[in-house]
């Protein structure tokens, strides 16, 4: 009898040990499903932060060859740069790059920005374009990256032709960087310059040599348009044959045609081995 009643107690510490068995491995698997979740999420969350947080490859927001300079106001609300030429083209009506791809609305304010564009760039990066003379393409437009966007103007609450640009990722303003570098934020103009290779391709070269003299015509005694202070990017779009023209040795009367200055450079202060440029045109 004693051992009747031991083993009748047993049997029912046995019998309700596996609804517990069930509900701890339930609670096991749970766990597991929502550690898995939690992992997920993680992991969902740092790869769309890392993507929002991948900038574009900004390029200067004016044409190949070009050299501008460039300002902060400190009284500026977002971190913006002002540019204005400094190769001696004229600022007003100069055509205002897309720095990258991306979708461009237009928009206007006539007593702050004047007409500006915006450029999404995906990622939470946009591009700021104030002060707009006039607008190159149509809202919503899908511009490339070099693509002329608009004309450098002085609508707004401004005093004179520059491009004022700005980069924000989610809204917040940012240091402006371009082709990977961070430009520098000095108050006034003439400090700092930045030559474009934004919307470079077949036709663009580069200079030698200070003190080049862009001239009317392919002739030497032709007025002097502007002086390239030393090596220089340059678009070529067409050249032919003037005054020859002897340096370092070398006699060439091949001169290129520089559309962004008006005027001809003697082919032997382009930076190429070549008498004729390979790939342009005769004028």
């Amino acid at each position: 009898m004693p051992s009747r009643l031991f083993a009748r107690p047993a049997h029912r510490r046995a019998h309700r040990s596996r609804p517990v068995r069930r509900l701890l491995a339930a609670a096991t698997a749970l766990a597991a499903l929502l550690a898995g979740l939690v992992a997920a999420t993680s992991q969902a969350s740092q790869t769309e932060s890392s993507s929002a947080l991948a900038a574009p490859t900004f390029k200067a927001p004016f044409p190949c060859g070009q050299q501008w300079t460039y300002s902060h106001h400190s009284a500026e609300v977002r971190r913006a740069l002002d540019f204005i030429r400094s190769d001696g083209g004229t600022t007003a009506g100069s055509p205002v790059l897309a720095s990258a791809a991306g979708t461009a609305t237009r928009h206007s304010q006539p007593s702050g920005a004047g007409n500006y564009i915006v450029i999404d760039h995906g990622g939470g990066w946009q591009t700021y374009y104030f002060h707009l003379d006039a607008y190159s393409v149509a809202n919503g437009a899908q511009v490339a990256q070099g693509q002329q966007i608009g004309t450098t103007g002085s609508t707004g609450n401004s005093t004179g032709a520059h491009i004022h640009y700005e980069q924000l990722l989610n809204g917040v303003g940012q240091n402006i960087v371009i082709n990977g570098g961070a430009l520098s934020y000095p108050s006034s103009y003439g400090s700092a310059h930045l030559t474009s290779d934004n919307g470079c391709g077949e036709g663009n070269f580069m200079t030698w040599g200070s003190g080049v003299r862009v001239r009317a015509d392919a002739r030497l005694d032709a007025p002097v348009v502007t002086t390239l202070t030393g090596p220089t990017l340059v678009h070529v779009d067409c050249q032919k044959q003037g005054d020859p023209v002897t340096a370092e040795g070398y006699t060439n009367d091949w001169w290129a045609h520089l559309a962004d200055y008006g005027g001809y450079i003697t082919n032997i202060y382009i930076d190429h081995p070549d008498a004729k440029l390979p790939g342009v045109p005769e004028c």
